[in-house]
């Protein structure tokens, strides 16, 4: 076993800068494809990472301000939404999962309970909106349909909104002061969107329309699509411009009245450009690889030439084809194999370290190359080396001993 190695190692460092530069080249294409693959996983993971907060199988609609004439009104009217149209779009637009209106409370209002005062954004909501928001309730519970109904002054609030008014103490069943009404806590919520969607306070949507003095307004109106694809997703999104023309008069071909987002349109166009840049990148990574493997090709021919002599010496002395394949295949193996590793290594190695050194780096999140990946490019690695390596083995098989000997 050592005496193969021995004579491998004696091969390879006979040529040492030629058998450098060869495995530089594999293991330099190794690098770059998992380096491409670190950086392609790291662009997609902060895609995702934009949505993290919101439904991806969501519609946003909020109200603009007409631009053309319609049915003798004149442009630039402001849409704003009333409980009327929170209440016609299940009916009239079918698929709706879940559905909330917004009531915003703009700016920051001053919460207090007891000596602790800060300022917080309230936001006026149906039961719904936990399901659009992703929110998680750790304490108590979340707004239901009695709240709304019976126009409670109940609120959720958010664990930055407890740790600051409340401390470590339970909030639920205390009342805090907002605007001078005093509201109870009846949960506590965690949200993944960071710090400021959890210095949120939720109150029921009837309540803030009635305390505020606007009992029909709805700022904005959002509903999920369920299971439906893109093009169902529009067309309920097409439906709801429908409707909501027909009960505001204005023009659905009026794209400024009304601003609408599809949150799984842009989803699915994202992880669209997503896969085209994977296949992009195992192109460019593969052949860049393939270059270096076919220069290990080039080198085993070469290397054959070389020990013409000495393998029609070893043929003549008893040595079978399969030992002569053996023996050149192995030369190829071991140059591609540590090439190859070296280059995997160096990849996985500045992926990781592009990871710890920008944890929370915007639109690239967390770059890494999972273990399959790893895995694969081994396979295709040892699997290029041989077939590198095969064609020269097999030449240098079926060479014959006698024309061997005769050249120099």
């Amino acid at each position: 076993m050592i005496e193969p190695l021995l004579e491998l190692w004696d091969v390879l460092s006979r040529n040492a800068l030629r058998t450098f530069l060869t495995g530089l080249s594999v293991a330099w294409g190794v690098f770059m494809l998992v380096v491409l693959l670190g950086a392609g996983n790291g662009l997609e993971n902060g895609a995702n990472w934009e949505f993290r907060d919101d439904a991806q199988n969501s519609i946003w609609i909020g109200g603009g301000k007409t631009s053309v004439p319609y049915q003798g009104r004149s442009p630039g009217r402001p849409i704003l939404f009333k409980n009327q149209d929170y209440k016609e779009l299940p009916l009239k637009v079918p698929g709706i999962e879940h559905l909330t209106g917004r009531y915003w409370l703009w700016g920051e209002f001053s919460v207090t309970y007891g000596a602790k005062r800060s300022s917080f954004n309230i936001l006026g909501v149906h039961p719904d909106q936990r399901y659009l928001e992703k929110t998680l309730i750790t304490r108590g519970r979340y707004l239901d349909e009695s709240d709304q109904a019976e126009k409670r002054k109940v609120c959720v609030v958010g664990s930055k909104v407890r740790e600051i008014l409340f401390g470590n103490k339970d909030p639920i069943g205390e009342y805090v002061n907002i605007r001078g009404l005093a509201y109870k806590v009846v949960g506590e919520f965690e949200d993944v969107g960071g710090e400021n969607e959890l210095r949120k306070i939720y109150v029921p949507i009837s309540t803030a329309q009635l305390v505020y003095n606007q009992p029909e307004i709805i700022h904005q109106l959002i509903f999920t699509v369920g299971d439906a694809s893109v093009e169902q997703s529009q067309a309920m999104a097409d439906k709801a411009r429908v409707v909501l023309a027909r009960n505001h008069g204005f023009s659905p071909d009026d794209r400024r009245a009304l601003r609408m987002g599809n949150n799984l349109e842009q989803f699915t166009r994202i992880t669209g450009v997503f896969r085209w840049i994977r296949i992009f990148v195992w192109v460019v990574g593969v052949g860049t690889l393939l270059a270096g493997i076919v220069g290990i090709g080039n080198i085993m021919l070469i290397s054959v030439a070389e020990r013409t002599k000495e393998i029609g010496i070893r043929k003549a002395l008893g040595a079978t084809p399969a030992s002569i394949i053996r023996m050149v295949l192995g030369e190829a193996l071991v140059l591609t194999g540590v090439s190859g590793y070296a280059g995997l290594v160096a990849g996985v190695g500045l992926v990781e370290l592009v990871a710890t050194r920008f944890p929370d780096a915007p639109f690239f999140r967390q770059p890494n190359v999972s273990l399959d990946i790893a895995v694969s490019a081994t396979l295709l690695i040892m699997g290029a080396g041989a077939l590198a390596g095969f064609f020269p083995a097999y030449r240098a098989a079926r060479v014959n001993p006698i024309v061997a000997l005769r050249s120099e």
